[in-house]
């Protein structure tokens, strides 16, 4: 029986993988902010642990809970999007802060902690985003979260080389799909995004290591 973390999983895409793994019988741990999102984790017959990642206290919570723990996957899929700017306009230092450290400081501070939790050739997944491909970008819109992905994708890839031979670890880009974040007008439905990025998972090999990819296992440029 497979053992997974999914860190922010209250609702959408993280919820979704919870229920998918859960459904496949899958020994499931999952992390929210707050007591409601925690109880829709458990509903699901999960294991749910309180964690707030965009503070210096709440990112230290998992480390003694997953104390002798071995994941076999784990999936870093806490984020926020910040003002939906449309041009250069300067992000307040408040907003700043809020989605760099939930987006990118956050996974500098969950990721070494994770280490020895995980199972031998684990796959670890961070949700990136193909606005923060900068070989791809072709608009500036949302820059403050373009910013903060292009960064968690260098995080992504600092792992991928500090764990190799240990994880396989890569960065996905869910595609735009119907969440809070995404909207009732984006193209793919979460049970979708959510699927491809699972079979995507376990269709990784040593060589993906320090990859970036569409939710459908199509490789992305940086």
């Amino acid at each position: 029986m497979s053992s997974v973390l999914i860190i922010g999983a209250s609702r959408g895409i993280g919820l979704e993988f919870v229920r998918q793994y859960r459904a496949d019988d899958a020994t499931v741990t999952g992390t929210a902010r707050n007591e409601e999102g925690l109880g829709r984790i458990r509903a699901l017959g999960a294991r749910a642990l309180p964690l707030d990642v965009a503070t210096a206290v709440g990112s230290s919570g998992p480390a003694w809970p997953i104390d002798g723990e071995r994941f076999d996957t784990v999936v870093l899929n806490a984020g926020v999007f910040g003002s939906r700017s449309q041009g250069l306009q300067t992000p307040s230092q408040e907003e700043f802060d809020l989605v760099m450290h939930t987006n990118v400081l956050a996974a500098m501070r969950l990721l070494p902690q994770l280490e020895s939790a995980l199972a031998p050739a684990a796959r670890v997944a961070v949700l990136s985003s193909k606005m923060g491909s900068i070989a791809l970008r072709a608009a500036n819109s949302g820059w403050l979260y373009r910013a903060s992905k292009a960064a968690l994708n260098s995080v992504l890839k600092d792992a991928s080389l500090a764990w190799a031979g240990k994880a396989i670890c890569v960065a996905f880009h869910p595609g735009w799909v119907r969440t809070d974040m995404g909207g009732s007008s984006a193209d793919l439905d979460v049970q979708t995004s959510v699927g491809d990025m699972r079979r995507t998972l376990a269709g990784l090999q040593a060589k993906d290591n320090g990859s970036f990819f569409n939710h459908d296992g199509t490789l992305l440029a940086w």
